[in-house]
C-alpha cells in the first residue's frame, strides 16, 4: 500500500486509483523530460524517486511544467517529508510514499512542510 501526501496532510483516498492504465504514465528517475510525450495528454504522470539523494525527478517536473503540461504530478518513491516544499515549488501536486516511510515521518512532519509558497529562499531575499 503507500500513502498519498498533500498540503492538507495524509489523503484519506487517492483520486487516481479511479483512472484507467492508459490514463497514467510513469516516468523513471533517468528519464530525459524533454523527450516525454504528452500527446496522450494523460491525467497523471507519476515520476519515480528510487533515493532521497536522486534529485533528478524534480527536474523533471519542472521541464514539464515549462513545456506546458497542466495535468497531475505526482512523485512516487522515496522523497522525503523535508523534501515536500521542493516538490510542490518544482511542480508537484502530491506526493505517493510508502506506509513504511509514512510511518517513519508522520503526517505532521509533512504537513510542517506544507506551507511551501513562504518561507523559501527567493522570499526570503525579496523581505529582506
Amino acid at each position: 500500500m503507500s500513502v498519498i501526501v498533500t498540503d492538507a496532510g495524509f489523503a484519506a483516498t487517492d483520486w487516481a486509483a479511479d483512472l484507467d492504465a492508459a490514463e497514467i504514465l510513469t516516468l523513471p528517475s533517468d528519464t530525459k523530460p524533454q523527450d516525454v510525450d504528452l500527446s496522450g495528454a494523460p491525467k497523471l504522470v507519476r515520476v519515480e524517486f528510487p533515493s532521497s539523494a536522486d534529485g533528478r525527478g524534480f527536474t523533471i517536473a519542472r521541464v514539464l511544467r515549462d513545456h506546458g503540461y497542466t495535468g497531475k504530478l505526482r512523485a512516487t518513491g522515496h522523497v522525503i517529508a523535508d523534501q515536500y516544499a521542493m516538490a510542490r515549488r518544482c511542480g508537484f501536486d502530491d506526493v505517493e510514499i510508502s506506509d513504511d516511510l509514512a510511518a517513519r515521518q508522520p503526517e505532521d512532519q509533512w504537513k510542517f512542510r506544507a506551507n511551501w509558497q513562504q518561507n523559501d529562499y527567493q522570499s526570503r531575499l525579496r523581505g529582506a
